[in-house]
């Protein structure tokens, strides 16, 4: 075993999210991918940058400045893995900037859609940009001198800011002077210029560049930067000593804004000294300053992609109704016949969604429980709890305050539903709440029966269009009795450890999925048919990473499905050569997690929120839940191999890092073997295709029904 956690055999796990940010950034040079599309893409590499310096360099950086020099399990320091990150992203930055300022723009502008510079304007234009400063921006910006009086402003995370370089006239001598102006978060990026053709806009950091003499009377303007910083957004909690946890997050929340600095984009144009200043006042070394050819911050792009133009993105697909649950008022009759399996967004969350909003009116529930890890603004499903409430039911929430970056709206949700009378609870000290799981407790002829629904992602209608994801509908009793003991555990003082049909984190979790690897490896020596499959968002623990190796090495056939970070390195000779590594990012984010085990013949099949990560196994609350349904079993192993099967968005990872297209991995008489296969438009099709069959099975029967109708009022 010592042999398989030799430092080698790992990647890091910060460089193996950067190359997993490469593969977003390599879809805005995808010609099947529509303009608009890649103007989406472009936005979301450059948020989920934002987070992992918000996140991961700024951890690094703390370990740094307390001189904690631990080594990683792959043998780096923070600071070299700092150094690693600064060499990775300086080239993607830049080849981010040449794609937007070398390929979309230009395409853009031949599809009528501009970003224009000031200089572009005509006198009209500049004179109603000129109206539109002085009567809205003009009283919301505040100048901040730079001086020996006045210290350098704190800048908010994530704001652009312009230096501005200020002479007085009326001194013959040369003394510049500097001002700080941020541009407010809460105002649009992009001002519309209505024109006779095409759809304009300009930066709102321009059109205050242009109008900053206004701000300045007696003083000339004689240049201006734009810069834009990043800080640390981690919230330090001490869950132990907080008499009030939600109090506690509320203020961590709003220190957020004023974190350390752990990055600095500036205008490639900037002089030197400016540069060299913001770096000394922000206290910042060379590595964390990246220069920037273009517009800042490309997250902002997103605003332009809400675009109404169909004929640049990808062709509206409207998720369908499983015809199990279609146009039935009483879905619990429906569960109660059958589990039901959900595979998002292809069938419609609108039917969890319902399933809650049934459970609140119907006068024979007593009781709903649920997680709620992250939700959408107008959730229906808060609106169904606080319904349920006020119908006098026991209604339970678990929410998670501490859901990164949804903090806030988690916050405000609590407190609407504990006004409402909901009990809301907020989990446990020390334990991120993860799992997905919705229980209603109903009365009827033989006693007080449970029915369940049990997810991969979040109860969030919005991202579950974006988002693939499983759901499980169930009255199993055993999964029922779980779940109560489950949220025993999570709202009192309950130590249950066992459970029948869940596994749980971080009860036992790890424990077993090692034990489910290691039954492979036995099966491998007896019947030569070891066989997993791992369908995740990323791999990161090292102890699971071992075990996969060790099976490896035994023999046993591992195929993994993992779209974000992965640690293990495949393809290492007399360690991982059994090991195949995938990682598909499309036109929907794959979230859903899946992982299989053969079993001699017998297989054994979970799903659930849990990626393999230290934080899953160990400091989070999650499920996996068992796939027992014959048929959903045979029906999940199918979709496995599609996605495995994919060729259109799908890149494999090489023992070097390296991630090459599936085309480019396959053979040559692999290829001549293989069809394409786009195994999201797949799913689309073939839900498309079954609703039209549906609906003209529906059509017959209506049309049936009239004749038969007019059949017996003629007789």
């Amino acid at each position: 075993m010592k042999d398989l956690i030799k430092s080698e055999h790992y990647f890091n796990r910060e460089l193996s999210w950067i190359e997993f940010n490469r593969r977003v950034l390599d879809l805005t040079m995808d010609e099947k991918v529509p303009l608009l599309e890649k103007v989406k893409f472009l936005s979301i590499f450059s948020t989920n940058l934002d987070e992992f310096f918000m996140i991961r360099v700024s951890g690094l950086k703390r370990q740094t400045d307390n001189n904690v020099d631990e080594l990683t399990s792959d043998g780096m320091t923070a600071m070299e893995q700092r150094e690693h990150i600064c060499l990775q992203l300086t080239p993607l930055v830049n080849e981010q900037y040449r794609i937007f300022n070398e390929g979309v723009l230009p395409e853009l502008a031949r599809n009528e859609i501009s970003i224009l510079s000031y200089n572009e304007l005509n006198d009209f234009e500049i004179e109603k940009i000129s109206r539109y400063f002085d009567a809205e921006l003009f009283p919301i910006l505040t100048p901040l001198a730079v001086d020996n009086v006045h210290p350098f402003p704190n800048i908010n995370n994530r704001s652009i800011a312009l230096i501005i370089i200020l002479d007085d006239p009326e001194t013959e001598i040369i003394d510049n002077k500097f001002c700080i102006l941020q541009i407010p978060n809460n105002i649009k990026r992009f001002y519309k210029i209505e024109r006779d053709q095409g759809i304009n806009f300009i930066p709102i950091e321009e059109i205050v560049k242009a109008n900053a003499d206004k701000l300045f009377p007696g003083m000339k303007a004689l240049a201006s930067y734009k810069f834009r910083i990043t800080r640390n957004a981690d919230l330090d909690l001490e869950e132990e000593e907080a008499s009030d946890l939600l109090r506690l997050i509320e203020e961590e929340v709003k220190k957020r804004r004023l974190g350390i600095v752990v990055r600095l984009e500036v205008d490639s144009d900037m002089p030197v000294e400016l540069t060299e200043m913001l770096m000394q006042v922000l206290n910042l070394s060379k590595t964390e300053v990246y220069r920037i050819n273009g517009l800042l911050d490309l997250g902002s792009l997103m605003e332009l992609y809400k675009i109404d133009s169909r004929n640049l993105k990808f062709e509206p697909f409207t998720p369908r109704i499983s015809s199990l649950l279609r146009s039935k008022d009483d879905l619990f009759n429906e569960i109660s016949r059958q589990d039901i399996l959900l595979h998002h967004p292809f069938y419609s969350f609108a039917s969890v969604s319902e399933y809650i909003a049934q459970a609140a009116e119907d006068p024979k529930v007593y009781a709903i429980k649920l997680t709620l890890y992250r939700t959408s603004g107008d959730s229906p499903i808060i609106k169904s709890l606080i319904e349920a409430a006020g119908n006098g039911k026991q209604v339970t929430a678990v929410v998670e305050l501490k859901a990164r970056f949804d903090e806030e709206n988690n916050i405000v949700w609590a407190k609407e539903l504990e006004k409402a009378g909901v009990h809301v609870v907020y989990g446990l000290i020390g334990l991120k709440t993860h799992c997905k799981i919705a229980l209603v407790v109903r009365k009827e002829t033989d006693g007080m029966k449970r029915y369940l629904h049990l997810g991969t992602g979040n109860y969030n209608p919005t991202t579950s269009k974006l988002y693939t994801d499983f759901g499980l509908f169930t009255s199993n009793p055993e999964f029922g009795l779980d779940a109560s003991n489950l949220f025993n555990f999570l709202t009192g003082y309950s130590r249950q450890t066992k459970y029948k049909k869940l596994i749980v984190a971080p009860i036992n979790l790890r424990k077993k999925m090692i034990k489910f690897i290691e039954n492979e490896i036995e099966n491998q020596k007896q019947y030569r048919n070891g066989y997993i499959i791992i369908k995740a968002n990323s791999i990161v623990d090292t102890e699971i990473i071992s075990k996969l190796y060790q099976a490896s090495t035994a023999g046993v056939k591992i195929d993994m499905l993992i779209r974000g970070i992965c640690r293990l390195k495949p393809g290492i000779k007399g360690i991982s050569e059994n090991i195949r590594v995938y990682s598909l990012v499309g036109r929907l984010l794959e979230h859903s997690r899946l992982y299989y085990f053969n079993n001699n013949g017998n297989p054994k099949m979970y799903s659930g929120s849990a990626d393999w990560m230290e934080r899953n196994f160990d400091r989070r609350v999650e499920i996996l839940f068992p796939i027992e349904d014959a048929n959903i079993r045979h029906d999940l192993f199918k979709i496995l191999q599609l996605y495995l099967r994919d060729t259109e968005n799908t890149k494999v990872l090489l023992p070097d890092g390296r991630y090459i297209s599936k085309w480019e991995y396959l053979s040559p008489e692999e290829r001549e073997a293989t069809s394409p296969l786009d195994v999201h438009q797949y799913f689309i099709d073939k839900m498309k295709r079954k609703h039209e069959k549906e609906t003209k099975a529906e059509i017959r029967r209506k049309i049936k029904e009239k004749q038969l109708k007019t059949f017996k009022v003629a007789y």
